[in-house]
């Protein structure tokens, strides 16, 4: 027969667990939550940083965003991720080597959401896994604006493309999803978060 004394002690040491598994959580969630909150157009400043997430069934592609560099782009890819306007579409567009294009609700190149943006060309070069935006050819767009919503990821430095596009971002994670993706893939979901 146990001891009151052990039996005490048992249901203490099971508390004290408890409390400890408790503060471990609460912790992480803390600082989860410290590196980084959802984002809406509404909370947009061009002077925080801002990380993308584009889930799909090979994986997740994480971006930074380039909010100094094109304000105005990446408000408005902020804006069309919060209301979920790429959550379902497909990359309608791979070229082995060159870039994987997606954010055409058609899917077939020509959709959109009936607007342009204003170009925001800057000296940033096409890499590897950098993101930026789809447009018409020049000469029917003479002043380069940027699609509403077809961007597109590099599979590789495309130096002929450099200060011709908008580019508003960088693949930080997930480049070897970017490298598996064919067309008609997928974008799950299209999150925006604060970088604290």
């Amino acid at each position: 027969m146990k001891k009151a004394s052990d039996v005490h002690g048992n249901t203490r040491r099971r508390v004290i667990s408890v409390m400890i598994a408790a503060l471990v959580l609460i912790t992480m969630t803390t600082t989860l939550t410290a590196c980084s909150k959802s984002v809406t157009a509404e909370d947009f400043d061009p002077m925080k940083s801002y990380v993308a997430t584009i889930v799909t069934d090979k994986g997740d592609i994480t971006l930074d965003l380039y909010a100094d560099v094109a304000p105005k782009t990446v408000e408005n890819f902020i804006k069309l991720a919060t209301d979920g306007f790429y959550d379902g579409l497909t990359f309608h567009r791979v070229v082995p080597g060159f870039v994987v294009q997606g954010g055409d609700p058609d899917g077939t190149g020509a959709g959109g959401p009936d607007y342009t943006i204003e170009a925001e060309i800057s000296s940033k070069k096409h890499l590897e896994g950098t993101l930026a935006t789809a447009r018409q050819g020049d000469q029917v767009n003479p002043e380069r604006r940027s699609s509403g919503s077809q961007f597109y990821i590099c599979l590789g430095p495309q130096p002929h493309l450099d200060n011709q596009y908008t580019i508003f971002g960088q693949v930080t994670d997930g480049m070897e999803t970017v490298l598996k993706i064919v067309q008609g893939d997928v974008m799950n979901k299209v999150t925006v978060e604060e970088k604290k």
